[in-house]
């Protein structure tokens, strides 16, 4: 945490963060009695309590909510007025941090941002590749200006900059029997060898199961990888591998593979969302890789249309 706040606000917003005393004292190499004298002290000073205890960790109240945003705002824009002014004196070129789920790092964000490079070469990029839970933390701790996942519930804290319907899709080998579908459905799916996301961790994986679940349907997975570029080479037919769009977009403009939507609801409840966190101003060149950004995955959804329509004009099978 900046040594620009004192050590009582530092104390806070690392309880804030992590939710508990003693992750925030480990962070902050003291003792977790220390961490609570000084919250302690915090809110007697400011005379209302900032947490609920809880027997399984710290909870903001609205006063500690209210004081929690307004302190990372506030170290946020400090520190972007500090790059700035180092960048007055240097010739370094401007830093993005973005962070995003795994499905997008194999070709999507790479790509993206080479793309961006070449209209602003003096840009510099950090990825950061993680878990959706993972990816808000370091959106919400400040440690990224942009994060790109798949959601299937609103996160308080975060703004949306952009957000897009993002399916489950079947994805198989164009010669596989339900390629020539225009849909498919769970039912049909899971009488075939099936390569999934790991449990809990993969927002594919748990529409999947839900849809399972609600239909009484049981599957067995060959394969099962927090890590989906790990699934695709694995795939033989008659695999069928669970995935986002983006995920294999390039192998599907190569022909390699076919994605096919799913009929049921339950798939087609998630959202893409390219996020940043709510309240702060974002650095001028991070504003413009939003837009391009905007556009590169509008274009990618427009590339998706176009299939799904021809697929419309030819004969159903």
């Amino acid at each position: 945490m900046t040594p620009l706040l004192s050590i009582p606000m530092r104390y806070f917003m690392e309880v804030a963060l992590s939710g508990s005393v003693n992750q925030a004292a480990a962070r902050l190499f003291v003792a977790a009695s220390a961490v609570s004298r000084q919250i302690a002290k915090l809110e007697d000073g400011l005379g209302t309590p900032l947490f609920e205890r809880r027997t399984r960790g710290m909870v903001l109240t609205p006063a500690g909510e209210r004081l929690s945003a307004h302190l990372r705002n506030a170290l946020l824009d400090a520190e972007q007025v500090i790059e700035q002014v180092r960048d007055l004196g240097s010739q370094s070129a401007g830093r993005i941090r973005v962070a995003c789920t795994e499905g997008f790092a194999g070709s999507l964000m790479p790509g993206m941002m080479r793309s961006f490079q070449t209209g602003h070469p003096r840009s510099q990029f950090e990825l950061h590749v993680g878990a959706p839970d993972e990816v808000s933390t370091l959106l919400m701790r400040g440690e990224a200006d942009l994060g790109l996942k798949y959601v299937v519930a609103p996160e308080p804290g975060l703004r949306i900059e952009y957000a897009m319907t993002a399916p489950v899709y079947a994805v198989m080998a164009p010669d596989h029997p339900l390629a020539p579908r225009r849909v498919v459905q769970v039912a049909e799916v899971v009488r075939y060898p099936l390569a999934v996301g790991s449990r809990g961790v993969t927002t594919t994986r748990q529409l999947f199961d839900l849809a399972c679940s609600e239909q009484g349907l049981q599957y067995r997975a060959n394969f099962v990888s927090n890590f989906s570029a790990a699934l695709l080479p694995l795939m033989h037919a008659p695999d069928i591998v669970l995935a986002g769009h983006h995920t294999v977009v390039h192998l599907i403009d190569a022909g390699t593979l076919v994605a096919r939507p799913f009929s049921d609801p339950q798939l087609q409840q998630r959202r893409l969302q390219l996020l940043s966190l709510e309240g702060r101003t974002l650095p001028a060149l991070a504003h413009a890789f939003v837009e391009h950004a905007v556009r590169v995955l509008t274009q990618t959804g427009r590339r998706k249309l176009g299939r799904a329509r021809r697929r419309a004009v030819s004969p159903a099978t």
